[in-house]
């Protein structure tokens, strides 16, 4: 362990400003909730390794949603009903004393067959972590298969509900199951949410459902939807819906009108997990990778990061994700540029490694944004707007060859276009027209691409501010 912590102290891609892992694997981000005056949040954590092994829950708090403290592993697989593998669940606080914990506890036979089983642990207001003797607390049905996991534990009014990613018996297709609770010891099976007549593929992972601006809102994981269900380029999509009117104790999610959704545009988004705040906000933060992908840091012994916690509104039928506004804080070293280019020209701004732009393009112009590149033209990631016809195409070189992958998204034409983009060393996130799209992505690039360019095909008339971001990093 001294050699993996010394070997990745030399990385080049460590963040300044999110949560990775200190060493090994992150993936889904679990338990986030607000207990004890604090902001709570764990995730999958496998330490030797930037592999999928045996998983555990490490645990941050943060005053802020910005600064995070580590408190190390919370959960570990060391039960008869979690022996190989802590995997994804939700939290609830019951009261000041205690924040109730559900939780899916993979276990595997001699054979290597899968059994799936949902577990309750209670944390105090000290963070002591037990385990509910009486575990698991909610029965796999007859009609799912062993593909049953991933709890999100709701309270309302009506009582208490849990939503788990499924996969049904008899088709082998993706569903998500809604179980109810008067007391939190006896749970009965609802059935199946009825919101959409697609396929959701052959399995549903990581339901998310919440109140917006009074609207629900219902985020999951489809893995293997059809694409001539939703066009996407990602491995497994992370998508949502909007609601009209949800009714757990009827199962049913009325998304009449509304369509199946990508939550984010970019290359590397997953397992989004959200949360109410006692302040009436709706809140999200995600997994920035993908299951059954590598990335470069690989060889260096860690893998994968959390993205930044973002706001969720909906506005007009539409969702909208915004960074936080105490990210400001981390502001500093600001400048600011109002210019027009003439066509065919460039105009470079040498950055740092975690930095702040925000940029307003004019209707009707075309041309590139180049991040994290330098002199030479070395690709980073690369912005092709065309604000007349109204595209915007993001493109990044592939991690494992030398060709460049892209996501292009269509935006309203003759239309401005604001970018909000924040890079913090090898991850980068852009809000596109106030949050109306969203990009985030990794990008592995050399410490001395810090090289910010502005080119242009035509006159191109631009507003720009720019920051350096400090380190949260201790």
């Amino acid at each position: 362990m001294t050699n993996l912590k010394k070997r990745i102290s030399n990385s080049n891609h460590r963040l300044a400003w999110h949560i990775q892992p200190p060493t090994g694997l992150l993936n889904d981000p679990n338990g986030f909730s607000y207990f004890n005056h604090e902001w709570h949040l764990f995730y999958q954590y496998y330490p030797y390794g930037p592999v999928h092994g045996l998983k555990s829950w490490y645990h941050v708090t943060s005053k802020d949603l910005i600064h995070w403290e580590s408190h190390g592993i919370a959960l570990y697989p060391d039960t008869p009903y979690d022996s190989q593998g802590v995997y994804s669940g939700s939290a609830l606080p019951l009261n000041d004393r205690n924040l109730l914990i559900m939780y899916t506890g993979n276990v595997r036979d001699q054979a290597g067959h899968r059994q799936s089983y949902q577990n309750y642990a209670l944390m105090s207001a000290k963070g002591t972590i037990t385990k509910e003797r009486h575990n698991p607390i909610i029965q796999r049905p007859d009609n799912v298969t062993e593909h049953f996991r991933d709890p999100q534990l709701i309270q309302t009014e009506h009582g208490y509900y849990a939503l788990l990613g499924a996969q049904r018996r008899r088709d082998l297709s993706g569903q998500i199951n809604v179980f109810k609770s008067t007391n939190l010891h006896h749970w009965e099976n609802l059935g199946f949410l009825n919101f959409t007549d697609i396929r959701m593929g052959y399995m549903i992972e990581c339901p998310n459902l919440i109140q917006v601006d009074g609207q629900p809102l219902l985020i999951f994981c489809p893995q293997g939807l059809s694409q001539k269900d939703l066009a996407y380029d990602n491995n497994y999509p992370n998508t949502y819906l909007i609601g009209n009117h949800a009714d757990l104790d009827q199962a049913n999610f009325d998304a009449v009108g509304h369509q199946l959704t990508l939550l984010d545009e970019g290359f590397d988004c997953y397992a989004t997990q959200v949360l109410k705040t006692p302040d009436g906000r709706a809140l999200a933060i995600t997994w920035v990778g993908l299951p059954d992908m590598h990335y470069p840091t690989d060889k260096e012994g860690w893998s994968n990061c959390l993205s930044m916690v973002k706001e969720l509104h909906i506005k007009n039928g539409k969702l909208y994700q915004m960074p936080l506004v105490a990210l400001s804080q981390l502001r500093q070293n600001h400048q600011h540029h109002v210019k027009t280019m003439m066509a065919n020209t460039s105009q470079a701004l040498i950055g740092s490694n975690s930095y702040e732009l925000q940029l307003t393009i004019s209707a009707d112009q075309q041309g590139q944004l180049k991040l994290m590149t330098n002199q030479e033209g070395k690709l980073g990631l690369t912005l092709k707007f065309d604000t007349k016809s109204g595209q915007l195409t993001v493109q990044r070189q592939c991690f494992t060859q030398t060709s460049t992958e892209q996501r292009t998204v269509s935006l309203t034409s003759n239309k401005t276009l604001k970018l909000r983009i924040f890079v913090d060393h090898s991850l980068v996130e852009i809000f596109v027209n106030n949050g109306e799209r969203v990009f985030t992505q990794r990008v592995f690039v050399a410490p001395e691409q810090t090289l910010i360019k502005l080119v242009s095909t035509q006159q191109l008339t631009y507003n720009s501010d720019y920051w350096d971001l400090q380190s949260t990093v201790k």
